[in-house]
């Protein structure tokens, strides 16, 4: 299972590509000042760290309670992106939808699309991120699978 010291590093690094990718794309997608998209990106990346690192703390005991591992399938992978950003979406609908003066269905479709994006970005970023930071138990399976 990861240390403390890794989940914060894991936490920091995803939040930090995330925001290089998201406030300006999501200032051109949706048309808003980049101020705009700057406040929607670093409240919702404030949320986004501490559920990160409380949700990722939760799921990987779980895993290891009933698989006895924190090792994640693809399958796993992807349940674990997709429920990671629905928490989110309920918590963060209403204070983009407020702070914007936009309808909740507007929000909703803002919400969503930053959602998509993050599902995506999340699977890679956590393949990746495992890839470069190997838990120590699976270092030997991954030089394995390289040769």
């Amino acid at each position: 299972m990861r240390t403390s010291s890794d989940r914060i590093r894991h936490t920091i690094l995803f939040e930090l590509v995330s925001l290089a990718i998201v406030l300006p794309a999501g200032s051109w997608l949706f048309g808003i000042r980049l101020e705009q998209m700057g406040v929607i990106g670093i409240g919702s990346s404030i949320v986004a760290t501490v559920w990160n690192y409380l949700y990722n703390l939760g799921f990987d005991h779980l895993m290891q309670w009933r698989t006895g591992s924190v090792a994640k399938s693809l399958p796993v992978r992807v349940a674990h992106a997709i429920l990671f950003e629905a928490g989110l979406l309920i918590v963060l609908l209403p204070a983009i939808a407020w702070y914007l003066g936009i309808s909740l269905i507007d929000a909703f479709i803002m919400d969503i699309a930053i959602a998509g994006f993050y599902v995506v970005y999340a699977f890679v970023f956590n393949l990746a991120y495992d890839r470069i930071f190997p838990l120590p138990e699976t270092r030997g399976e991954l030089a394995g699978a390289a040769a």
